[in-house]
């Protein structure tokens, strides 16, 4: 007889991201496998959220309690109604020798959160892991979003009613500029911290950016880009804050970056 070492090629490696949907819609992404030997190969597709074992796995403390580094979770938020926020079409299958199969990717969120994840396994005869991507996505409630600067949420959801910190008491000190981004429906604060390494040469600005995108959907269907200008300028100038552009146009389906820096004014108290 002779022993055949099943292989296959997929075009997507890693991660695949889903990018930003609107709470309540859903997007969809292909990938495909390639069988690359010379036999039928059977497949079935793993997703973390559905294994028998989730439950037991998930009875431990949260990585942002145990560790410095945060948002180390394969399975992220999930959905409130308790179907999955990822699929996969078909979920198993025949590849004959030399033929490729496409995948159909669903994210389907049914509430805002910023770390919806997964993990994605092709596995071959019932136990040969051939493939692993790691699926990401995001949910807003509208269709503007801004993103950056230091999170002010954790990446693991509670069912638990709780009273939320402001940033100002959730910070210990230090220099903090919060810039409050106001829109038609929503209110949120995002939280920028610049520190500034005084030098003996010229000043050098410190330095962080935000992110203006604007998401695909059918609530904009009518527009093809949408305006946003940033407030109180004078002020933030008066404090050694520069932000450029201060206003523009961000087209549906992509993100404008503004740049934030800052220089101590010379009144400034460098203790």
């Amino acid at each position: 007889g002779h022993g055949v070492m099943p292989s296959t090629v997929c075009s997507v490696e890693g991660v695949l991201s889903m990018g930003y949907v609107i709470a309540g819609e859903k997007v969809t992404s292909t990938f495909k496998i390639r069988n690359t030997s010379t036999l039928t190969l059977p497949y079935a597709i793993r997703l973390d959220s559905l294994s028998p074992t989730r439950d037991k796995d998930q009875q431990r403390l949260p990585s942002f309690i145990t560790s410095s580094s945060q948002r180390t979770e394969i399975v992220g938020t999930q959905n409130y109604n308790g179907l999955s926020v990822f699929s996969v079409f078909p979920p198993e299958g025949e590849i004959a020798a030399g033929k490729s199969q496409d995948l159909l990717v669903t994210f389907s969120p049914d509430h805002e959160s910023l770390y919806y994840s997964d993990r994605l396994e092709v596995v071959l005869f019932g136990k040969k892991i051939a493939h692993v991507i790691n699926l990401k996505g995001a949910a807003r409630a509208y269709p503007v979003f801004v993103e950056g600067g230091i999170p002010l949420d954790v990446p693991v959801e509670s069912l638990a009613v709780t009273v939320p910190v402001s940033p100002q008491e959730a910070l210990t000190g230090g220099n903090v500029l919060l810039l409050t981004l106001h829109c038609k429906t929503a209110m949120k604060s995002i939280l920028l911290v610049l520190e500034y390494i005084e030098g003996e040469s010229s000043p050098v600005p410190a330095k962080t950016e935000l992110r203006v995108g604007v998401i695909q959907s059918t609530q904009l269907a009518s527009k093809k880009s949408l305006e946003f200008s940033l407030d109180n300028l004078p002020l933030l100038q008066h404090k050694g804050f520069a932000v450029d552009p201060v206003k523009g146009a961000v087209e549906r389906g992509q993100v404008k970056r503004i740049n934030v820096s800052w220089v101590p004014p010379a009144d400034f108290s460098v203790s």
